[in-house]
């Protein structure tokens, strides 16, 4: 079963405002946001976390991070802590409802294991990436700087770590983000760390965000195992383990849109094919109320229509999400360029503007379906599940040596 195990994190010196230096993980950070938080300090994660090449000293970035780094943790910015422990994250936010909503788990160190030959169980079929970049930075750095999110399907993880619905005590520190979510970090007491990982190893953990960052790992640790030919820090990676609980979880869809597609083609006509198309009127948020009852929906420049799937489509898809059942549409349509969303807006504003011919908005994947598959060690379709928040990069960061 799952090895979850404390460590002594390299974090942030008291007194250092979080607010300033922390910042979100890698693959979520465009060119501006990036020179907003290094405009925010001199300090900000993001330098570690996606660097740039220094030209006035010759680094290229993974030296640069790693040099960082190393002159953060000489000047007190940065700091290693005496005894490894688990630390407990909370993120507090309101729902797309208004609703107060919060996600509560554990910062630990997570075993390696490459897909199928153990109990960490891929969530989605992944789109390739290259892992160059990512495995370069880990070199140089010798650290995990960003967990990847691990769903424990043991039952009362929660209640351990939370058992009044918020860790006891003070945390060891507190940020906010621009669009409201809380952050905080305490340390799990010892007494309690047996108990955590007994939870956690009792069932499979499912890798629900960061799979190229635990790819990456893998790659990193067969190259450490064949170098120094035994066990290491590199045999873990940090991770965010969280109970598979609607309670726990706030999931969102990740949209589709559609272009390349021939000048002229029916759409429309090929979608009738495999849904039952109805006009839907406003894109607004009544339409979403009505997704929920109906289906996905349809955007284009002309109009939206919500897409009710056919008994044949549904039956040919091969699970029960919106995702899946496109994919059955989608294998149907001449070629084209298929690219992914999140958010309404962004969907309206990229058929607005011409960028796509037409978007696709889905339903979020249910808590039941997500853990029934992966009860059955079966994978979703890629981009079908967006969990909401995400952790920061900069609470901890976990150091790697041989």
């Amino acid at each position: 079963m799952p090895r979850f195990e404390p460590f002594a994190a390299i974090r942030y010196a008291p007194g250092v405002d979080l607010d300033s230096v922390v910042c979100p993980p890698y693959d979520v950070i465009g060119p501006e946001e990036r020179a907003a938080l290094v405009a925010r300090s001199p300090h900000n994660a993001v330098q570690v976390e996606l660097p740039a090449d220094d030209p006035d000293s010759g680094r290229d970035r993974f030296s640069e991070a790693a040099h960082l780094m190393e002159t953060w943790r000489s000047e007190g910015v940065l700091r290693a802590d005496a005894e490894p422990v688990f630390y407990v994250c909370r993120m507090s936010f309101h729902d797309e409802s208004g609703r107060p909503r919060s996600t509560t788990g554990v910062l630990g160190a997570l075993e390696l294991a490459t897909p199928g030959q153990g109990d960490v169980l891929p969530h989605e079929r992944t789109m390739p990436k290259p892992k160059g970049e990512r495995l370069n930075l880990q070199r140089a750095c010798r650290a995990n700087l960003s967990p990847v999110w691990g769903l424990s399907m043991a039952a009362g993880l929660s209640q351990i770590i939370a058992p009044e619905g918020r860790p006891a005590g003070e945390p060891l520190g507190r940020t906010v983000d621009n669009d409201g979510v809380e952050h905080e970090l305490w340390r799990l007491p010892t007494a309690l760390a047996a108990e955590v990982e007994a939870s956690v190893a009792g069932s499979p953990v499912v890798l629900a965000d960061g799979h190229h960052r635990y790819e990456t790992g893998l790659a990193y640790q067969s190259e450490r195992r064949q170098a120094t030919g035994g066990p290491g820090d590199y045999d873990l990676i940090l991770a965010y383990v969280v109970e598979l609980s609607a309670d726990q979880l706030s999931v969102r869809a990740i949209h589709r849109l559609l272009s390349g597609l021939p000048a002229g083609f029916d759409l429309l006509g090929a979608l009738s094919s495999h849904f039952e198309l109805e006009e839907a009127g406003p894109v607004d948020p009544s339409l979403l109320t009505t997704m929920e009852q109906r289906g996905l929906a349809v955007v284009t420049p002309e109009g939206a229509w919500v897409a009710r799937p056919l008994l044949a489509t549904s039956e040919a898809a091969e699970s029960d999400l919106d995702s899946a059942r496109l994919d059955v549409a989608l294998a149907d349509l001449p070629a084209h360029e298929l690219t992914y969303q999140h958010g309404i807006e962004n969907v309206m504003a990229a058929v607005d503007k011409g960028e796509a011919q037409a978007g696709v908005l889905l339903r979020p994947a249910t808590v039941e379906v997500i853990e029934s598959t992966a009860r059955a060690r079966r994978r979703m379709p890629p981009k079908t599940t967006f969990f909401y928040p995400k952790p920061k990069t900069g609470l901890v960061f976990r150091p790697v040596v041989d």
